[in-house]
């Protein structure tokens, strides 16, 4: 299918390992010039890393080429493939940019056809080219990424699903070749949708997909890569999600992973090829992924995998770059997986920490979902293995009252896209991840010492809800866990009081509580009205990671939202809206006043949402039995109301108009 060109003395190791690069791939770049962290440099600097350590001189260089479309419509509609072939042409010059804007997270400029039909053909050629035994193995650096490209649909910087696209081919197109079955590893740090999807029904092809996923509110902001999510019809137990709960993952996480769900199941699977789908984005210091993979890591991924395959696999791996944003990290995690196919010495490291606590429970749920398909899956961890865990990870998961679904305002998985995904031209690469920790220290320090009173109206009135956003954990009614404050001590005082403020309940749903509104309070004070509120003191440092936890789904803390500047400046103020938090619907911090010179803050919704709940834009809605039980809890445990009263006081907050 292609052309070998040899690159000058060429010394190919005893295993042949192929490589693919073309520079006609990076003609795919923002129509503007504008930043974006999936741009032509990323596969320059892993060819240009590659090429100083005399990589490529030791492999089979293969030339780039293009997919066929009959190919590439074995995975796509016709629809889709016709769009990408010709949406780079003058035709389409007045309207590329607004076709782009309406699909999630996607540019387009002259050179874009070019580089997604030559990444899908020349991880296809790879693919061919390992299948026949011309070689052993391969890597192909590719881009655009694939691996969020569904059958009808561009997005998450995909436009062909590359990976899809060859193992497809594999399967129905070259029979002869005699693979049946692939095992398709994907550890980019995103859930691979779309090859989850292509597959779904397949048992030829056991997706393997381990990810940064929160409870759905990590990009692409679907349940889609949970664990309960295994395939139907003849492929059911060949789709196998493993599902983070927060960021900061790094090689121990991974590799307890492989032990103890990948390479037992891959072994009874018995692939004859093996395919990662190699997105680094999960490395040290990459500005999306916010895990912490080292080179080292990475090359220890790969080599377990060779190693527990080479019998029945005959060692047909092939490496197809996904994402990865971290210029740095994205070349030496390359480097050190291409010295694994070259059977190198392997790079320095260690594998010292241990995993989280989080991630043995994933490990443990996914291996019970499974064991009834992969019997090696059935036997319960050694308790010496579950015992030893990583402190609790700096990175707080949203499990907010916040997160609703409705579909007049910003959820969270729009907000995702919106600030993660879509201004690219304002995020930085973090080069040094150290330095963010360091910062990071260095505020918690000096805010620890400064005391609050925070004053809650909703379901943190009662107390063991309210500690879950210290201490971690759930309570009943709960649709998930909360991660907790980096400083779990308890609250120092508890008090009640009453403001003359309005409590309603609003918006159709949320993630933590499902079907219901949730409260609000009115930031403006009013005579007449009366809301029962229960103040915890705690530290000025904890209060960040309750708002945090609040308004959204992660965020490297480096620096503090509301700082000692915000606390002199809201006495003044009387409220601070957050801007960093966007569509957060408790974005807005309101100061109540002081207790024994200790101020009283709370965070609610903005004056605008609250003349939008007054205009019939937000709904209104009474909250959910579980949600309202929580607050009944808090104000009878609480010694405000007595039961029947508590809830009087919230089927009027709940039915009456505002005004």
């Amino acid at each position: 299918m292609g052309e070998v060109e040899e690159s000058g003395e060429m010394n190919i190791s005893e295993r042949r390992v192929g490589i693919i690069y073309d520079e006609k791939m990076c003609k795919h770049h923002t129509p503007d010039g504008d930043y974006h962290p999936e741009n032509p440099n990323r596969i320059r600097v892993i060819w240009n890393k590659l090429l100083a350590n005399n990589i490529p001189q030791r492999c089979v260089v293969l030339s780039g080429k293009e997919a066929e479309d009959k190919y590439l419509m074995a995975v796509h509609s016709e629809n889709h493939v016709n769009l990408i072939r010709n949406i780079s042409s003058k035709q389409f010059d007045s309207r590329r940019n607004r076709i782009a804007s309406k699909l999630n997270s996607i540019y387009f400029n002259e050179g874009s056809s070019e580089a997604a039909y030559h990444a899908a053909g020349s991880v296809l050629e790879l693919a061919e080219r390992i299948a026949k035994g011309d070689l052993n193995s391969g890597a192909a650096i590719v881009r655009p990424p694939g691996h969020h490209a569904e059958y009808d649909e561009a997005m998450g910087f995909c436009l062909f699903n590359n990976v899809a696209v060859a193992a497809s081919f594999l399967l129905d197109e070259r029979p002869e070749l005699g693979v049946k079955k692939i095992l398709i590893v994907d550890w980019d740090v995103h859930h691979g949708n779309g090859t989850q999807k292509t597959f779904w029904n397949d048992s030829r092809v056991l997706f393997f997909s381990v990810h940064r996923h929160e409870f759905g509110s990590f990009y692409p902001g679907n349940d889609d890569g949970f664990y309960t999510m295994i395939g139907e019809g003849p492929g059911t137990g060949y789709n196998i999600n493993v599902p983070w709960e927060h960021g900061r993952c790094g090689d121990a996480d991974y590799l307890a992973v492989w032990d103890h769900i990948l390479i037992p199941v891959a072994k009874k699977f018995d692939p004859d090829m093996i395919i990662v789908s190699a997105g680094f984005d999960a490395a040290v210091g990459d500005p999306l992924g916010g895990c912490c993979i080292t080179p080292y890591g990475y090359s220890v991924m790969l080599k377990k995998v060779a190693a527990a395959l080479m019998d029945f696999a005959q060692g047909k791996i092939m490496l197809a770059l996904e994402g990865g944003y971290n210029l740095d990290s994205i070349a030496n995690s390359f480097l050190a997986c291409m010295k694994v196919l070259l059977e190198d010495k392997p790079v320095s490291g260690s594998v010292e920490a241990y995993p989280f606590e989080s991630t043995w429970r994933v490990i443990q749920a996914v291996r019970k979902k499974l064991s009834s398909y992969w019997p090696a899956l059935a036997d319960e961890l050694p308790l010496k293995l579950t015992i030893q865990n990583a402190p609790h990870p700096h990175i707080l998961i949203s499990n907010s009252d916040s997160e609703g679904e409705d579909e007049k305002a910003p959820n969270i998985d729009s907000e995702i896209v919106q600030e993660v995904m879509e201004p690219f031209s304002k995020l930085k690469v973090e080069d040094n991840q150290d330095q963010g920790a360091t910062s990071s220290t260095s505020w918690r320090s000096e805010l620890s010492k400064i005391d609050i009173w925070y004053a809650s109206f909703g379901s943190n009135m009662w107390k063991p809800r309210f500690l879950c956003y210290i201490e971690g954990g759930q309570v009943d009614g709960m649709k998930k866990p909360c991660t907790g404050s980096m400083d779990k001590n308890l609250p120092k005082e508890i008090l009640w009081k009453i403001f003359p403020h309005r409590l309603c309940f609003g918006r159709d749903s949320t993630r933590t509580w499902g079907p219901g509104g949730v409260a609000f309070l009115h930031p403006d004070s009013s005579v007449g009205e009366k809301t029962y509120m229960c103040l915890y003191k705690i530290t000025l440092e904890q209060f960040n990671d309750v708002l945090l936890q609040e308004n959204v789904s992660s965020y490297q803390m480096n620096s503090p939202v509301f700082d000692l500047a915000a606390l002199q400046s809201i006495k003044n103020k009387g409220s601070i809206f957050l801007e960093v938090f966007k569509s957060g619907w408790y974005r807005n911090v309101v100061y109540l006043g002081n207790e024994r010179d200790i101020p009283i803050l709370t965070m609610t919704c903005s004056i605008s949402d609250a003349e939008s709940f007054k205009l019939g834009e937000f709904p209104l809605r009474r909250p959910s039995k579980e949600y309202a039980n929580t607050l009944v809890k808090g104000l009878v445990e609480g010694g405000q109301l007595s039961e029947e009263e508590a809830i009087a006081y919230i089927e009027e907050a709940s039915s009456k108009p505002l005004c």
